[in-house]
């Protein structure tokens, strides 16, 4: 027997096109961090042994689970602003991603701080 568990990156759709223009979606950025916190408490409480157990449940590369772990790294005050980011009713989240992933590759919390400023005042205000 096998042990499969599906993880969805997308939010599922509304059943009307309004209901989805009046709650928005959460940025994708939003999405992914909250799936690599899941993702280090899955392996904190013992469900997943490492990131190649994780990718092997997930039916993801363990490449990508490494990119998605990345941004575990972040500052916690930059994570709690990009879990907290809100809804867009139309488009995309101004920021990426590939742009976070390199703010977590930062070994200081100060530099990332300072890089998140400088994306964030780019792209968010």
């Amino acid at each position: 027997m096998t042990n499969a568990i599906q993880f969805q990156l997308r939010p599922t759709r509304c059943t009307t096109k309004e209901a989805a223009v009046d709650r928005g979606k959460l940025p994708r950025v939003t999405e992914v961090l909250a799936l690599a916190l899941q993702f280090e408490d899955m392996i904190r409480r013992g469900v997943a042994r490492d990131h190649a157990d994780l990718a092997r449940l997930g039916c993801i590369s363990k490449e990508r689970i490494s990119q998605i772990m990345r941004l575990v790294w972040l500052a916690p005050d930059i994570q709690q602003e990009i879990l907290t980011l809100p809804r867009t009713p139309r488009g995309r989240c101004p920021v990426g991603e590939v742009a976070l992933r390199e703010i977590a590759s930062m070994m200081l919390w100060a530099e990332q701080r300072a890089a998140w400023g400088r994306v964030a005042a780019q792209n968010l205000r």
